[in-house]
């Protein structure tokens, strides 16, 4: 009997300590100011957290305090909301820090303190913080990207789209590649295909245009040479005349030959005369 009032007591004395720990926390909050809800876990060891603020805007300051055993050690508060959250001791199992809120969408965001005792059991504590920044984020800007920017008929030419991840449909679609080629998604808003440059292209630049969700967002340059890949040159190779199709000159313009009807004298005074025609 007497050992279950013991029991009783230690639980009763437990209770009245852990009550008392959240109205010393919270002496130093403004009433005009509220905190941020709490939710402690003390299955390991007793902590809790608590924010200046329950919400605000990008770019507002935020003052963050913690409660902790003495001795805690790798304490650190994190939250998709806050920026450059850096805590400091401040005595008496209180760490104390200041954090900016970071530029995101407008909602209510986890706050989470983690670290452990100094016995080494794990500590964890969340709150919440709401933002209300009255605007939102821009959407991902899609990007198109060949494998290549020049090719030849029958080329395969890599192609990657980045779009937002809500995004159903993207292709892109030129005459260098002899219309519309589809493209596969990964589901997070990667596309990517195979285009093949069209047998018949001719040798140019050609736009590659490409859309996203059926609208154009991109036009990049493509350039083709039509002389491999089994297509045909787009000009033909000059075929050398045969000695017989020659035209024979009639007259010497600066070349140093005689009319086609002169004969060239022999001997040495047929080659004086000879240099003195040519001279």
């Amino acid at each position: 009997m007497r050992k279950a009032v013991t029991l009783a007591a230690v639980a009763l004395t437990s209770t009245l300590a852990l009550g008392a720990a959240a109205p010393a926390f919270a002496t130093g909050t403004s009433p005009s100011s509220p905190s941020a809800s709490q939710s402690p876990d003390r299955g390991d060891g007793a902590a809790s957290l608590e924010l200046s603020a329950a919400s605000g805007k990008p770019g507002e300051a935020v003052k963050v305090s913690v409660k902790a055993p003495k001795g805690s050690t790798a304490l650190s508060v994190s939250s998709k909301a806050l920026e450059d959250v850096r805590l400091s001791p401040a005595g008496d199992g209180t760490w104390t820090g200041t954090a900016k809120i970071a530029q995101v969408a407008d909602g209510t965001y986890g706050v989470s303190l983690t670290g452990a005792g100094p016995d080494g059991a794990k500590l964890q504590a969340t709150a919440q913080l709401t933002v209300k920044a009255g605007v939102t984020p821009p959407a991902p800007v899609s990007s198109l990207k060949l494998s290549k920017d020049s090719g030849r008929p029958g080329d395969k030419i890599g192609v990657t789209v980045r779009t937002a991840a809500d995004v159903k449909s993207a292709y892109v679609s030129s005459d260098a590649f002899g219309g519309r080629v589809d493209l596969k998604s990964d589901g997070h808003g990667t596309w990517t295909g195979t285009a093949v440059v069209a047998k018949d292209v001719k040798t140019g630049y050609y736009g590659v245009h490409a859309f996203a969700g059926g609208k154009e967002f991109d036009t990049v340059k493509f350039s083709t040479e039509a002389g491999g890949g089994g297509g045909k040159p787009d000009v033909r190779p000059v075929t050398p005349l045969k000695p017989g199709e020659h035209k024979k000159p009639k007259g010497s313009v600066n070349t140093g030959q005689a009319p086609a009807d002169t004969a060239v004298p022999t001997g040495a005074a047929g080659s004086a005369e000879a240099t003195a025609t040519r001279g």
